[in-house]
């Protein structure tokens, strides 16, 4: 390998530069060690406790809810299991701790949960003013109106003069204020901590319906006494790339949740499913199956992580066609993908290759 100066000099003369006036081209330590893991302070801590803490929300089917035997099931269930089978070799072994909107942001800021997995949007204030790291969208959203049919609108823009439950700490209060702006329109507002609370005063006539985004909406209409006497509005107010929330300052951290999810959807681009996963393991001769499988290329040592790591967690929780299927598909909340299908299909969802 050349010398760094002399790197610097080759690079001054393919771009014109006088050899005199070239500044040397150094080397990156991380090019020197090419193959080592980028050390990761949280991923210590949760092998050392033996258990990922996860948030999640205090309860919206389809993302994360309790069954009658107090399990957690839902998408971003399903995403803090695989992350755990991934780290830890087991996804039964994550802590929930359920957040509000509200104290969602504070309680990852303060370390005491490990990663954020709560139908929360990517946005930029929460990435540059709140130092968060938006790491990677997992379910694609926008804003919309759940109101009551006897109300007798269409479109949102309908609702002149009409009150909406919203919850307190997120972005939806402020996307209605920016849609009755540009709208011409009066819309009110009336904040809850908890989505539950919020449902509960619009059943009962203290608002005229309820806002969030698309998919907590079908969740949510799941759960009303009389389902049918609520209609969901066609249009959409803003942009909701719900995702996953890390601390800054952990890059080795935020590589692994990062990969993790484009294992998830790569699953479903080629195919390993919950049940398959094994037996294209042994016999696939796919060199990209081969590889989220873990069978060729160190691709869990670059991570920190033992190189099947992308097998245990396909095992453990299916791809996220899989996924969305149990939790959004036609024998659950029936909600079309739509945009949270993958790429080659219409949708949104773009998993980066694994080479």
């Amino acid at each position: 390998m050349p010398h760094p100066h002399m790197l610097g000099l080759l690079r001054a003369a393919c771009l014109g530069v006088s050899a005199s006036l070239a500044i040397p081209f150094a080397v990156p330590d991380a090019l020197a060690q090419q193959g080592a893991a980028t050390p990761s302070p949280t991923m210590n801590t949760i092998r050392q406790r033996g258990a990922l803490i996860c948030g999640v929300d205090v309860g919206v089917p389809g993302f994360a809810t309790q069954d009658n035997q107090g399990r957690w099931r839902g998408l971003d269930i399903s995403y803090c299991r695989a992350i755990a089978a991934a780290v830890l070799g087991d996804a039964d072994k994550v802590r929930y701790v359920p957040t509000t909107a509200a104290a969602r942001f504070t309680v990852l800021q303060a370390g005491e949960i490990d990663v954020l997995i709560r139908d929360s949007t990517l946005t930029f204030n929460r990435d540059v003013q709140l130092r968060l790291m938006p790491v990677t969208v997992n379910f694609y959203a926008g804003q919309g109106f759940l109101v009551r049919k006897a109300l007798n609108v269409s479109s949102a823009r309908d609702l002149d003069g009409a009150t909406m439950c919203v919850l307190t700490g997120a972005t939806l209060e402020l996307n209605i204020a920016d849609f009755a702006r540009s709208t011409g329109k009066r819309i009110g507002t009336l904040l809850f901590e908890k989505a539950d609370e919020a449902v509960a005063a619009m059943e009962s006539g203290r608002c005229d319906g309820y806002t969030d985004d698309t998919g907590s909406l079908a969740g949510m209409r799941s759960t009303l006494r009389t389902p049918d006497d609520w209609v969901v509005l066609p249009e959409v107010i803003s942009k909701e790339p719900l995702g996953v929330h890390a601390r800054d300052g952990d890059e080795g951290w935020r590589q692994v949740l990062y990969w993790v999810d484009a294992a998830l959807k790569s699953g479903e681009e080629y195919g390993i499913t919950k049940a398959n996963a094994a037996q294209l393991r042994s016999s696939s001769n796919d060199p990209f199956i081969r590889r989220i499988l873990g069978v060729e290329g160190d691709f869990g040592t670059l991570l920190g992580l033992p190189n099947d790591w992308g097998f245990k967690a396909l095992s453990a929780v299916g791809n996220y066609g899989e996924i969305y299927e149990e939790f959004f598909g036609p024998k659950a909340l029936n909600l079309p993908r739509g945009q949270n299908n993958l790429y080659n299909k219409g949708g949104l969802h773009y998993p980066l290759p694994f080479r």
